[in-house]
């Protein structure tokens, strides 16, 4: 049973990422649940609060998130599978050259080694990233601090950039049709719950997002569930969704932080480069809108970004897909890439 001590830290964590969601939401702020939250707790931390999520919280919150992406599924939204091979080509490449350039970058400019440059400028799949930089000696601290920064500038500044240029109307959360009945909610729960179980036993990445999604998506697609979550599910997981992010980086001590900085930018400037070089090709050459394209394209997190497809009325499947191909991308490249480029044997024995 948890302590006393852990129970308050957990009501204080949902409070403050409550508290700024519903802040940057009243603000009218695009994409306000999920960034207010996230910079409510970020900040909080950062400042020297313990704060964080239990684990078995987070997979609720992910399964939440994945039964509201699944309930978004239509006719329509399967059309477009006919234009992805092409995209999610496309992003592979977009990938590799991000990963290239930007640990180019850091090491040239900032004087990282090979091997820390290449995790850091690897988008996505932190956890595997950090895991495989213990391995390999690598800089922990620094890896994560350039990740998790982009995680947050991203998170945060999508919704803005979409609203500022246009691609996307600034308005309320997109309408999601009628609740579903509780025997409904019952069937989603079960089926979401043994298909992230069944993910979980293959590794399959963000398994208790996926799974919810896929179960969600197969009921509502063949007609056999009508309706959505509730409204206070979907706030909550797009609120909860921010606070796992802003807890995550709040337990970066400021120092860190500070010391590392300048590589989190400079590295993010030039991965957003090379991303709006490729989105913007994709624009001008494909049938598909700018805005899908500009959130598939983003190498944030996965559940953030995904969570910004519900808020944004973009295709949620259209992005899905494509992050988990970069996920499974990184995750399957990337140790490839630092046995073949990183520091040698001898480097790590030293």
């Amino acid at each position: 049973m948890p302590s006393r001590a852990q129970v308050l830290q957990v009501l204080e964590t949902l409070a403050i990422g409550a508290a700024g969601g519903a802040l940057f939401y009243w603000a009218e702020l695009p994409g306000g649940l999920i960034t207010g939250a996230m910079i409510a707790v970020a900040s909080v931390g950062m400042a020297g609060r313990p704060l964080g999520l239990p684990q078995p919280m987070a997979h609720a919150i992910l399964m939440t998130l994945g039964l509201s992406l699944g309930a978004m599924v239509s006719p329509q939204l399967i059309k477009n599978l006919s234009a992805y091979p092409m995209t999610i080509a496309l992003l592979a490449l977009a990938t590799a050259c991000s990963t290239l350039v930007s640990s180019l970058y850091l090491q040239r400019i900032h004087g990282w080694d090979r091997t820390s440059a290449l995790l850091a400028g690897s988008p996505g799949a932190l956890s595997q990233i950090v895991m495989l930089a213990s391995e390999r000696k690598a800089d922990v601290p620094g890896i994560a601090v350039v990740q998790i920064m982009r995680v947050i500038i991203l998170t945060a500044g999508v919704p803005l950039f979409l609203t500022a240029t246009g691609m996307m109307a600034h308005g309320p959360l997109p309408s999601r049709g009628i609740a579903a009945t509780p025997l409904a909610l019952a069937e989603l729960a079960a089926v979401g719950v043994a298909a992230a179980l069944l993910l979980r036993l293959v590794n399959f990445p963000a398994s208790w997002m996926f799974g919810a999604m896929l179960g969600s998506a197969v009921l509502h697609g063949a007609g056999w569930v009508d309706g959505t979550l509730p409204q206070w599910a979907y706030v909550a997981a797009l609120t909860g969704i921010g606070t796992l992010i802003g807890a995550r980086f709040s337990k970066i001590r400021t120092r860190t932080i500070v010391s590392h900085i300048g590589a989190a930018l400079g590295s993010f400037a030039v991965a957003m480069t090379i991303s709006a070089c490729f989105v913007a090709a994709i624009a001008f050459t494909m049938p598909v809108r700018i805005g899908d394209v500009v959130v598939a394209f983003s190498p944030g997190a996965m559940d953030a970004m995904m969570a910004l497809a519900l808020t944004l009325h973009v295709d949620p499947v259209f992005v899905g897909a494509h992050h988990l191909a970069r996920f499974i991308f990184v995750s399957l490249v990337t140790p490839g890439i630092i046995h073949l480029f990183g520091k040698g044997p001898d480097d790590l024995d030293d």
